[in-house]
């Protein structure tokens, strides 16, 4: 199974999901996690969430709604054997791209547009820059 990491705000992530399962590919799409629950935003604990302390924050991680995102999240991160990474995206799936690049799961960096280098994506498996490259990469 292949685990897709982005952000909400990616503009190319539904593309990716779609194109893989067009392919054959089992995905794990964090915004319809098969728990039925609803993806996970933070808007959805707090509307002034960008304004909380550092304190608020680490409390709001134990939030019933983190908590069982979190729980959906790291059991599809558990059973997937391979990690794409769509960019642009932020911190969580930068992290979850890292966890499966640590365990020495196939991750794959997919960047269909410009961005700002990163050295360490030579951690990955592979860069992919369209993609016919990254469903051939698969493969």
């Amino acid at each position: 199974m292949i685990y897709v990491a982005s952000s909400w705000r990616n503009q190319f992530y539904q593309e990716v999901v779609e194109k893989l399962r067009e392919k054959g590919f089992d995905v794990y799409d964090f915004r319809n996690p098969p728990s039925g629950d609803p993806g996970f935003k933070w808007s959805s604990i707090s509307e002034n969430y960008t304004e909380w302390s550092p304190q608020q924050y680490r409390d709001m991680l134990q939030h019933n709604k983190a908590v069982r995102q979190f729980h959906n999240d790291i059991e599809a991160m558990e059973a997937c054997d391979t990690c794409v990474l769509v960019l642009p995206c932020g911190r969580s799936a930068h992290t979850e791209a890292g966890w499966f690049a640590g365990r020495g799961k196939l991750t794959i960096a997919y960047i269909p547009e410009k961005q700002e280098p990163e050295l360490m994506y030579k951690l990955f498996n592979k860069i992919c820059c369209s993609l016919d490259e990254l469903i051939n990469a698969l493969k």
